[in-house]
């Protein structure tokens, strides 16, 4: 069946709701791992464009397979990052950095197996935001109609590779060929945050937030690490998830920002961690919050981000008038037990809120 989503969460002609679970549908659901060539061509990607997807293809690859991905660079331009590139050859990706004048705008992702090609078409670039707050249009054609249509995944590779412009395949080898200098560091210090990415996070909170919050001590409540459990759509809301896990079997993504926790006056270095082969949520550690009784079930987080690496958390009672103008926006569902979270811009949330956040 084909079918058309518009993400984050705004129109869907069947059960998928965005590029991501379109490409489960075509890399998980559709494929067997191990069977066919996986495709990835996008003209942006960053490393969190990749997270959740990493595993998915490393595990394919270990198997027998393939996976493709054809990306535009620039030394000029941040298009696609060295991390995302690193990243996908890690996982024996085959990579093609397409280096010309008139950028390579191509985003389309899909499979090839012994039953036919699948091909998503995308406005949706392999990154953060393409694939999680990007308003992106994307459709899904099924075997039969890629076959009716005479597609070709082979010839699609082909002719880009081919007629594109000057190509650089790089490799974990030579880091230090011409294709790495096509592009661009994300852990290079950024000092301005771009105006998109100014947004806050609003999270109505949920029992796994707060109970560790409200245990007491040496209780069987307080057991276990104190989190914040966010949406998967956090993709372009932290920086480079580049840290992989130190132990355990599931694969998990993590990254380190500063967050100032505004209620208690103090500022803390804290982790950030995807879980790519478990629930695939975000979780932010808040530690200091533990045993505090700063806030509990159905109260408002407000995470908001003021800088590259920098971001500041606010909790909102319930029953007081800013909770209830901030619980408006958290429009989107986590789970099925009432657990709910949105984004707004900071200068809306100043509004909301009756704050001003702090500057970098």
């Amino acid at each position: 069946m084909n079918e058309l989503a518009v993400h984050p969460n705004i129109y869907a002609t069947g059960r998928n709701n965005g590029l991501v679970t379109l490409l489960e549908r075509v890399w998980l659901q559709e494929q067997e791992a191990g069977e066919g060539t996986i495709y990835v061509v996008s003209g942006f990607a960053n490393y969190n464009g990749g997270i959740r997807f990493f595993p998915v293809f490393r595990r394919h690859v270990e198997l027998g397979g393939k996976v493709v991905a054809l990306f535009a660079g620039s030394a000029g331009q941040n298009l696609t990052s060295r991390q995302v590139v690193q990243g996908m050859l890690e996982c024996g990706a085959e990579v093609s950095i397409v280096n010309r004048k008139r950028l390579m705008h191509v985003k389309s992702y899909g499979s090839r197996t012994r039953d036919g090609d699948m091909v998503v078409v995308s406005s949706g670039n392999f990154t953060g935001p393409g694939m999680a707050q990007n308003v992106e249009m994307s459709v899904l054609l099924d075997r039969p109609t890629s076959c009716g249509m005479g597609f070709s995944w082979d010839s699609l590779i082909d002719g880009l590779l081919t007629r594109s412009g000057q190509m650089h395949c790089p490799g974990l080898d030579d880091i230090s060929s011409p294709a790495w200098g096509l592009l661009y560091d994300e852990e290079r210090p950024t000092t301005v945050l771009d105006e998109t990415d100014e947004v806050t996070l609003i999270l109505i909170l949920g029992h796994a937030d707060t109970v560790r919050v409200n245990a007491g001590r040496k209780t069987a409540e307080a057991k276990g690490t104190q989190y914040f459990w966010l949406s998967r759509d956090c993709y372009d809301f932290f920086p480079a998830l580049t840290i992989p896990n130190a132990k355990g079997e599931k694969r998990t993504y993590s990254c380190v920002v500063g967050m100032n926790f505004v209620d208690m006056g103090r500022e803390e270095d804290v982790k950030v961690t995807f879980e790519a082969e478990n629930n695939l949520d975000f979780r932010l550690g808040t530690g200091v919050l533990k045993y505090t009784k700063l806030t509990g079930i159905g109260d408002v987080a407000a995470i908001s981000r003021i800088g590259e690496s920098s971001y500041e958390l606010r909790l909102y009672r319930q029953d007081t008038p800013i909770r209830d103008r901030l619980a408006k926006h958290a429009v989107n569902s986590v789970g099925n037990k009432g657990k709910r979270y949105g984004f707004v811009s900071n200068d809306e949330f100043q509004n909301l809120a009756g704050i001003h956040l702090g500057k970098l």
